[in-house]
């Protein structure tokens, strides 16, 4: 496929969903990883008729950063954002929905959540 996919990611009680704008194309998942293959799997299901094959890279996901916060509560966004050089009242913006980030702005806030998650997954605990 030349043209990405557009699927749009939302966080839920038991995971994340998925649907696509363009597609009558919906999918579910516990984790991000499942997600993903179930992205690929249900696109295929619905593009099998017409001979089309999908891969992850043929897939643009997109995750609302409202939605992301309040799924994840335990990220505190004003911290956040005062880590990143974001200003707190744009990040309140784009975690109440009243304003989007562009795509630059959601990959650097992606970009540090997931720096985040590498230091703290390298630290050791004493026990």
């Amino acid at each position: 496929m030349t043209k990405k996919i557009e699927m749009i990611v939302e966080c839920t009680n038991t995971g994340y969903s998925a649907y696509s704008s363009e597609y009558p194309v919906y999918t579910v998942g516990s984790g991000m990883e499942e997600l993903k293959t179930n992205m690929v799997e249900a696109l295929n299901l619905y593009f099998e008729e017409q001979g089309k094959s999908v891969t992850e890279n043929d897939i643009n996901i997109v995750l609302d950063i409202g939605q992301f916060f309040d799924f994840y509560k335990v990220i505190n966004a004003a911290a956040l954002s005062e880590r990143l050089d974001i200003s707190r009242d744009v990040m309140a913006q784009y975690v109440n929905g009243s304003k989007k980030p562009s795509s630059a702005q959601t990959k650097r806030i992606l970009t540090g959540l997931q720096q985040i998650g590498q230091e703290l997954a390298q630290m050791r605990y004493l026990l």
